[in-house]
């Protein structure tokens, strides 16, 4: 998302729960004749989350945006989030192999219950429904947009193609769209502009979308780095309480970040942090 954005697997896909066989931890399924049909129970779908907390309109109707909590007291908390970045064209990078997802990543957050947002395109989530799906249904995270196609929103951008403005929100509502088709259910109304480009025009052309626009105030520079260490001291020296890192989910471009935060995890959590999602932060104003 930075600069080009673009962000091992572990999992076959990206946050798969825990495998048992089946059985359960009563062993019911083991101990049910071979004859025996298997219950027919249809498993209920996921729950619709409650509403995300959303910040009202800026001047003249203007899309709201927002980089960082102001905490009161002093507050520990810190919203490390992940784009899931995946342009309109990358299709046949796909194909020929190019890994856009980050399995390993999703696992270890999990692994470290570390609450945290995806900042995903609606391209990412049409090449990978399962793993937007297990993302979009686990309380532990929320989705939140990227756009669809992953074009720029004001010009230049780091040599991204751009979408005018009358594409603006069609090309935010073809995301929610794919994220919906997937599955995913745990979708809140904020949106990140790729590359972090914007101005007065795209907010007043995204106003209709009724969004939150959600900056940062910390960079990783996780984008195409290669020293873990050095991503997980840049992340250290920058969070502050109410802090909104950014950071990736995309191995393809952004390899060392998972290794980053084996540090930057633990290391927080020492000094005092607590780990909440961007509607947390939010919600603290």
């Amino acid at each position: 998302m930075l600069a080009a954005t673009a962000l091992g697997a572990a999992l076959a896909g990206c946050g798969t729960g825990s495998t048992d066989g089946g059985t359960g931890s009563d062993g019911a399924a083991s101990r049910r004749s071979p004859s025996a049909p298997a219950p027919s129970t249809p498993a209920a779908p996921p729950a619709a989350p409650a509403p995300a907390p959303t910040i009202a309109a800026g001047p003249g109707g203007l899309t709201p945006v927002f980089e960082r909590a102001r905490t009161k007291g002093g507050d520990k908390v810190v919203a490390l989030t992940f784009d899931a970045d995946m342009t309109a064209d990358q299709g046949p990078r796909a194909a020929l192999g190019e890994h856009f997802d980050n399995p390993r990543l999703i696992a270890s957050l999990r692994k470290w219950k570390v609450p945290s947002t995806v900042f995903m395109t609606g391209r990412w989530a049409e090449e990978y429904p399962d793993q937007a799906r297990s993302i979009g249904t686990d309380p532990l995270f929320e989705i939140a947009n990227h756009s669809y196609s992953h074009h720029a929103f004001s010009s230049p951008c780091y040599g991204l193609p751009t979408v005018g403005p009358k594409a603006m929100k069609a090309d935010v509502d073809r995301a929610f769209a794919a994220f919906r088709a997937a599955g995913a259910v745990n979708v809140v109304p904020y949106f990140r502009f790729p590359g972090g480009c914007y101005d007065d025009r795209a907010l007043r052309s995204l106003a209709p979308a009724k969004v939150t626009a959600v900056q940062w105030d910390v960079v990783s520079g996780d984008a195409f780095a290669t020293d873990a260490d050095a991503v997980a001291e840049q992340v250290l020296a920058g969070v502050r309480p109410g802090s909104l890192v950014v950071m990736h989910c995309t191995r393809s471009a952004a390899p060392t970040t998972e290794k980053a935060l084996r540090r930057v995890v633990p290391e927080l959590r020492k000094r005092g942090y607590r780990f909440v999602k961007v509607s947390d932060l939010i919600a603290r104003g």
